[in-house]
């Protein structure tokens, strides 16, 4: 049976594949994929792009990959150079074809060689490219290499973030043999010119390329398919393509009536089938998604969608997953997005950089508005040159064009790529690149204008966000807004179209409290705002440790935590499931999301979980240990032949389950068996069809990748301390609409927080969105006077253990120091004023908390 989220491409493939050739015949274009069977090497390797080479000793892998593989949120991950090889085949057919070889995306510095001649290089982790690698190929065997690093760039985004940057080829690769005059790398750009209930045009420009010797009389015809595959309109048109040339053709359809529409609720897709004919014969085909749809984003009304009004709920998501890191497979990709869909969720922040095309099109299949946004980021705490937390725009005149180059060259292939996906609402400049240094501000605002401009000129039908502009008078640059964590209360009905792109941003541990995070949002709704994100949808790697990147109301394994439920049951009315409660282990049940994998080159996978189970057969919060082992059969977990669950371990089994992502690179049954001391084994088959098939005893398991946590032994930083309040989110008991909470941390001491009254006991909250060791708390007030205080730390917000206590302190200094205790650990910090000078309402003018992330 064919998957659900793979039908409507694959049914698009096949259309392409067919028509005007005869049954059986070669598809006028091919896109082989070419994940299987790649040589892979940690480090440097001078020479290894040659055919010559001996990689004998490398390890065997499969695509995607990561460095890091395998990993479990740690925030330290290898930093350096990586080789991959692998050896392809080119038919004799092929003779007079041009061949492309396709990444969907390497992080993050690309040089690539075929047969040991340099074919190119490409900057930049998070956007597909293309490259022509047809005079460098010959008939029969040629080698790929691929000299690649994940090393920090100055010039190059992100220079900052608060995600990790492991290097890999962590998305798919594909051979792209075509005609040559063909459509070029996402070459169609389809729009609806007018659009309406009862009626919609569809235009297309398309990109043709003629890589011939001679000139081509090009026709192009275009063919709109309905969601039941019938066309239901068609336009074709003629033009002479010169030798070396790239043409448009701009190609507008008929009206159609009563399109169906693309809506979350219910997201009909149509398609494009694109044809090429070289004078009359046909010589090169695509399909392109298409969803008929409009928006209106509005300051005053918030959002609409195909003329109604939509208040959307949403979650951002990051990329990565245990044990394989940032290398997920398509099917897990859209196994994500259906998490958040089933949860009653309508949209996804693609934070912080461009994902996938597996993402976009599981939101197009499932209805899941998605807000794109590019890769240039910033993040608070210590901002140093020389690794991921510097300055988000760069404070080096001489890395500022080459760095303002990369982004945009970024922004523009992000909007080629996704832009025919009817689940892109807006495209996103930015997250919070407040987070750079004072001095290139104005430049920063000058670049996100540039921006913006550049998103008008390349996609005239959507708009442009900033996102995270709670902070610099970054938020009225484009025409959305996206106001994270305190910018929910801090900008209400700001007179721009807007978004609580970020809310909820606390520690979730698992299994977690059946309930909202609600944050700084306000649960009662306005009609100015357009929508809303939690943050976030799951567990993720974070360069600022472990507590920094749990945050989700699913796990880093794909399990929910119980605040998933919590949003199912208020979003789609569905009741919790009785919570797993304290037992004796009797035996395991070992489940899967599919038992059929589709395919040998790891674009499909499956989901295993693994539940302890008491004698009455009920699931139990009980966490043994817990070993899964590939019995027979191919495949491999992200850590070999077989993965632990251990609760006192990063790969964890907590609340009595546990679950991981199982692959496979050959067709064949694999027998899985769950084991537990003490406990009867659980088994289970996974069947993988396809080609090549697993042969006992001839084809070689998966090797043991044994897992240790990374430790980062490279980094020359200086361990002094540095100010984590700076720019951090706030909470004050009262604030004057002038003088709110976040003066006390923008690091200006001619601003300040100041209450509403004068009355004794004001506080005012930090949150350092990770968990620190508190080592010294500075504190400036507007003038001299008696200013008492406390200051409390907490891991939760409700639990606060007092480290400062200035109640009965003398001094009158406007200035003040206090040092902490070695055990001050924690995420928020709250200033108590305990009393006052005469006449004086709570004031402070800055907040300056020194610490170190804290690591269990």
């Amino acid at each position: 049976m064919i998957d659900p989220r793979k039908f409507f491409y694959l049914f698009c493939f096949f259309c392409v594949a067919v028509s005007n050739s005869p049954l059986g015949a070669e598809p006028l274009r091919q896109d082989i994929n070419i994940n299987r069977d790649w040589k892979f090497q940690l480090g440097d390797y001078p020479g290894a792009e040659v055919t010559a080479y001996d990689d004998s000793t490398w390890q065997a892998i499969g695509l995607p990959h990561s460095f890091s593989i395998p990993y479990f949120l740690s925030k330290d991950f290898y930093i350096g150079y990586g080789w991959y090889r692998k050896h392809f085949d080119v038919k004799p057919e092929w003779a007079n074809k041009r061949i492309f070889l396709q990444f969907e995306g390497a992080f993050q510095d690309a040089e690539i060689f075929v047969n040991g001649t340099s074919i190119g290089e490409h900057k930049g982790g998070y956007t597909g490219f293309s490259m022509d690698i047809t005079q460098a190929a010959k008939p029969g065997d040629n080698l790929i290499a691929v000299r690649l690093n994940n090393k920090w760039n100055p010039r190059l985004a992100p220079r900052a973030g608060e995600h990790t940057f492991s290097g890999g080829i962590y998305r798919d690769v594909s051979l792209i043999v075509t005609d040559p005059l063909h459509v070029t790398w996402y070459g169609t750009f389809v729009t609806t010119p007018e659009i309406s209930t009862d009626s919609a045009k569809v235009n297309v420009k398309t990109e043709v390329e003629n890589d011939g010797a001679a000139s081509a009389s090009c026709t192009v015809h275009q063919q709109v398919i309905d969601p039941d595959g019938k066309p239901v309109a068609e336009v074709e048109s003629v033009q002479t393509v010169a030798p070396g040339a790239t043409v448009v053709f701009d190609q507008t359809t008929e009206a159609i009536s009563t399109p169906k529409l693309w809506h979350p609720d219910h997201p009909f897709l149509y398609s494009v089938k694109t044809t090429l004919k070289n004078g009359s014969t046909p010589v090169d085909e695509v399909a392109s998604p298409l969803g008929f749809r409009w928006m209106k984003w509005t300051a005053d009304q918030g959002f609409f969608l195909n003329g109604e009004h939509y208040y959307f709920h949403g979650a951002n998501v990051h990329q990565d997953r245990a044990g394989w890191g940032d290398a997920a497979t398509d099917a897990a990709i859209y196994r994500d997005v259906k998490m958040i869909k089933d949860a009653g969720f309508d949209f996804i922040r693609g934070s912080h950089y461009p994902h996938s095309p597996a993402l976009t099109d599981a939101c197009d299949k499932l209805g899941v508005m998605l807000w794109s946004e590019n890769c240039f980021w910033g993040t608070g705490g210590a901002s140093r040159e020389g690794g991921w937390t510097a300055s988000a725009y760069p404070i080096d005149s001489q890395d500022e064009a080459d760095f303002e180059q990369s982004v945009k060259d970024s922004l523009r292939d992000e909007i080629r790529i996704h832009r025919n996906h009817p689940s892109v609402v807006i495209w996103s400049m930015c997250n919070e690149v407040f987070f750079s240094d004072k001095k290139v501000m104005d430049k920063v605002k000058n670049l996100l204008k540039a921006l913006v401009q550049e998103t008008h000129d390349l996609d005239p039908t959507r708009s442009a966000a900033i996102g995270g502009a709670q902070r610099g008078d970054l938020d009225k640059l484009g025409d959305v807004a996206g106001y994270n964590g305190d910018g929910a209360h801090l900008f209400l009905n700001p007179g721009i179209p807007s978004v609580v792109s970020e809310y909820g941003a606390v520690l979730k541990p698992t299994p977690g409290d059946y309930d909202a995070y609600w944050g700084d949002l306000q649960t009662e709704s306005f009609p100015w705002r357009s929508g809303q994100a939690i943050w976030c949808g799951f567990d993720h790697g974070s360069i600022g440790g472990f507590f920094r990147g749990q945050k989700g109301i699913i796990d880093y394994f794909r399990l929910p935590k119980r605040s998933w439920y919590w949003y199912r049951n208020e979003y789609k009315k569905i009741p919790p499931p009785e919570w797993p409660h304290d037992g004796t282990p009797a035996k395991l049940q070992l489940t899967a999301s599919n038992t059929t994998i589709t395919g040998t080159d790891a674009t499909d996978d499956c989901q295993l979980i693994v539940t302890v189970h008491d004698a009455d057969d009920k699931p139990i919060s009980n966490s043994p240990p817990v070993t899964l082992t590939i019995e027979s059969g191919p495949g491999e977990f992200p850590t070999g032949p077989s993965i632990t669950f251990d609760p006192k371990s990063d790969i964890i089994i907590r609340d009595g389950q546990a679950a991981i992502e199982f692959r496979s690179y050959y067709a064949g049954q694999s027998v899985i068996r769950a084991s537990s001391d003490g406990l009867p084994d659980a088994k289970l088959t996974i069947t993988t069809v396809g080609a090549p098939d697993y042969i006992p005893g001839q084809t070689a398991p998966a090797a043991s990748r044994p897992y240790s946590r990374a430790i980062d032994t490279t980094s020359d930083h200086p361990t002094d301390l540095v100010n984590i309040a700076k720019l951090r989110p706030t909470r004050a008991s009262s604030e004057m609409p002038d003088h709110t909470g976040r003066f006390a941390c923008d690091e200006d001491p001619s601003t300040f927080w100041s209450a509403s009254d004068e009355q004794p006991e004001a506080w005012l909250e930090i949150d350092l969105e990770s968990v620190y060791r508190v080592s010294n708390v500075k504190l400036t007030f507007p003038g001299s006077g008696a200013y008492r205080y406390k200051i409390e730390l907490s891991t939760d917000g409700e639990t606060w253990s007092k480290v400062i206590d200035q109640t009965d302190g003398s001094s009158l200094q406007p200035v003040r120091t206090d040092s902490c205790s070695p055990d001050s650990i924690g995420k928020l910090l709250r200033v108590t004023l305990t009393g006052l000078p005469a006449g004086t309402p709570a004031q402070i003018s800055e907040v300056e908390v020194f610490g170190t992330p804290f690591t269990p």
